[in-house]
């Protein structure tokens, strides 16, 4: 892998804007995809979120985009969360400053006004989410016959959300010789319909976990009864600080921010039924330390990006494995150590069994714990389980995908997460196949 930016053939501008930031040394998946994507190849990305994609992309963008017509943008970026596209979109304007490039951003949960302003004006890369984008065209306020480059972020999450039919309309209409980069966490399934559809001859760049990385996410799964939930989870939030809470629905997460709240933690809910702007303020809050627990939905998992995250909690369990990832990938980010809490009532014992199962977690009772709810045992600490055979709670379940370098040297970027579920398997760094 290279050991700079320059070796990739970035432009010594784009390298400048980079240094100052103290970006120094490429990511894994950016050493893979800048070259080729700088190139005019078409690229396929595995890799997890956090792990350096939007530079990947960015920087071919900022490179090789045309200024745009009114209305007619050159460059689209789409993504599957309002969230994530505007973190796209304070990241890509970055990038572009040294090319004097615009970028907005579209989506949903706001008014047409500020979007439509930008669009008379001209935007030069459009980020957006497939149904504002959608909206747009319909309505007669864009038109993406001028788009000469695609980006799919988080391929495999649009997937999950229903959004591919969007996304292949979207796509058949701008131009057939247009580049298209693709970026997901798995290059499978609905994914790879996309990848041979959609794209010409992909150069293929795959992150593999590194071997030599060791693991520092600790998983918990804890026996409760349904009613002790919100004291456990006080209980985490007031041990780890910083938390994130997962609920099944839009109206659990509301109730149980309320509840959290009335138990004396700052509590903020975030879920699609929200507003954008009070989405925006409530990941805010979170990020700047006012509210201590963020309680959202599936749905904006892909869309919390914020660092140091002491623990995610799984209030409800999670769906699947795909729903585990996501979630628990909001700690134990940029090396630091993560901490993953399961709450379990005798109704769900079934499905987490089968959930370890598939995640290559120990499988086998989760542990109890008293009754009453508490205490819950701080980060690290180990538990014997009490008459059973499986794990003692607060035991160590390595992740796949999570990074472990808790040292990070100047001007280097958070060590990204690696691909997959716990217990990551592959060769050092990753592969790139042309």
């Amino acid at each position: 892998m290279s050991s700079n930016f320059s070796d990739l053939g970035v432009p010594a501008a784009a390298v400048s804007s980079l240094a100052a930031r103290g970006i120094l040394k490429p990511f894994p998946i950016q050493s893979m995809a800048i070259p080729p994507a700088l190139a005019g190849r078409d690229v396929c990305g595995r890799a997890p979120t956090g792990s350096g994609k939007t530079i990947a992309f960015g920087i071919p963008l900022a490179e090789r985009v045309q200024r745009a017509r009114p209305a007619r943008p050159r460059a689209l970026v789409l993504a599957p969360t309002r969230e994530l596209a505007a973190q796209i979109t304070e990241e890509l304007g970055i990038l572009v400053g040294p090319y004097k490039r615009s970028v907005a951003a579209f989506y949903g949960g706001v008014g047409f006004g500020l979007q439509l302003k930008a669009l008379r004006r001209g935007v030069d890369i459009a980020v957006a989410c497939p149904g504002r984008l959608s909206d747009l065209v319909r309505r007669g306020n864009l038109a993406l016959g001028d788009v000469e480059m695609v980006v799919i972020d988080e391929a495999d999450r649009m997937a999950d959300m229903g959004f591919l039919p969007d996304v292949k309309r979207i796509l058949d209409q701008v131009r057939p010789d247009r580049q298209t980069l693709l970026f997901s966490a798995t290059l499978d399934g609905d994914v790879d319909v996309l990848i041979r559809h959609y794209q010409n001859d992909p150069v293929r760049c795959e992150v593999t976990a590194d071997a030599d990385e060791i693991d520092r996410t600790t998983h918990q799964f804890l026996t409760t009864r349904r009613e002790d939930r919100v004291t456990m989870t006080a209980h985490l939030v007031a041990s780890h600080g910083s938390t994130v809470v997962f609920c099944r629905t839009k109206h659990g997460a509301d109730r149980l921010a309320g509840q959290l709240q009335r138990a004396g933690v700052a509590a903020v809910p975030i879920h699609g039924g929200r507003s954008q702007p009070q989405r925006d303020r409530a990941l805010k809050s979170f990020a700047d330390g006012r509210a201590q627990a963020l309680v959202a939905t599936d749905v904006a998992a892909r869309g919390i990006h914020v660092d140091n995250v002491g623990c995610v909690v799984h209030f409800d369990v999670a769906g699947d494995q795909k729903d585990y990832l996501h979630r628990s990938g909001r700690t134990g980010r940029a090396g630091a150590e993560g901490f993953v809490v399961t709450l379990v009532t005798d109704a769900d014992r079934a499905k987490v069994r089968q959930l370890q199962k598939d995640l290559r977690l120990p499988v086998g009772s989760p542990v109890g714990v008293a009754a009453g709810g508490g205490p819950v045992p701080a980060r690290g600490s180990s538990v014997p389980a009490r008459g059973s055979s499986v794990p003692a709670r607060g035991s160590s379940v390595p992740a796949r995908g999570r990074p472990t370098n808790p040292s990070r040297s100047p001007g280097r970027q958070p060590r990204p997460p690696r691909p997959g579920g716990p217990r990551g398997r592959g060769g050092p760094g990753g592969r790139v196949t042309r």
